[in-house]
C-alpha cells in the first residue's frame, strides 16, 4: 500500500532507518485549518517468553501509511470533503518515542494550535488539546494569553 505522507517533497512509503516515528501537519485545502499530530513506524511490546523471566521484544509496523490523525473533527471534515482536499506533510521525524513525542508538543506550542485565529475569526487548528493532556480542563480567556504573551 502506498503511503499519503510527504517529507521533503516526496511521498515517504518506508520508514527511514533508525527513526521510531514523526510530527505531521495536515492542511485541509477547502477552509486552510490545519492539525498538528505524530505518528509512530512502529508499535512495540515485550512479550512473555515461555520457561524464562525476559520477555521477548516484538517489533511490528504501524498503519502510519494509512493514517489521518486522531481528531474527530479533522475526521469528520476528511469524510465531508473527500481525502484529497487535504495535504499529509512529516515536519520532523524522532529516533525515539520520547523524541516524537517532545518534537509533537514543541511543535503545537510553536504554532499556539489551542489559541490561534484565522482573519475571519475562526479557529485555525482542529487540535483541541496538546500532547497527550486530553481530559485535562483548562480555561483559555484573553487575559490569560496576555499574560503569556508578555513573558
Amino acid at each position: 500500500m502506498e503511503s499519503h505522507w510527504f517529507y521533503k517533497r516526496k511521498v515517504l512509503n518506508e520508514p527511514p532507518e533508525n527513526m521510531h516515528g514523526f510530527v505531521y501537519i495536515i492542511f485541509n485545502k477547502i477552509n486552510d485549518k490545519k492539525y498538528i499530530g505524530r505518528k509512530y513506524f512502529y508499535s512495540i511490546r515485550r512479550v512473555k517468553k515461555k520457561g524464562s523471566t525476559r520477555r521477548r521484544v516484538t517489533k511490528k509496523e504501524s498503519d502510519w501509511k494509512q493514517y489521518i490523525g486522531s481528531s474527530k473533527s479533522l475526521i469528520s471534515d476528511i469524510e465531508k470533503y473527500g481525502k484529497d482536499n487535504f495535504s499529509f506533510h512529516i515536519i520532523s521525524l524522532g529516533e525515539t518515542k520520547g523524541q516524537v513525542n517532545y518534537l509533537e508538543e514543541n511543535f503545537q506550542h510553536k504554532f499556539d494550535v489551542l489559541t490561534s485565529h484565522n482573519s475571519e475569526g475562526e479557529k485555525e487548528f482542529y487540535n483541541d488539546s496538546i500532547g497527550n493532556r486530553k481530559f485535562i480542563s483548562i480555561k483559555i480567556n484573553e487575559n490569560l494569553i496576555k499574560s503569556i504573551k508578555v513573558l
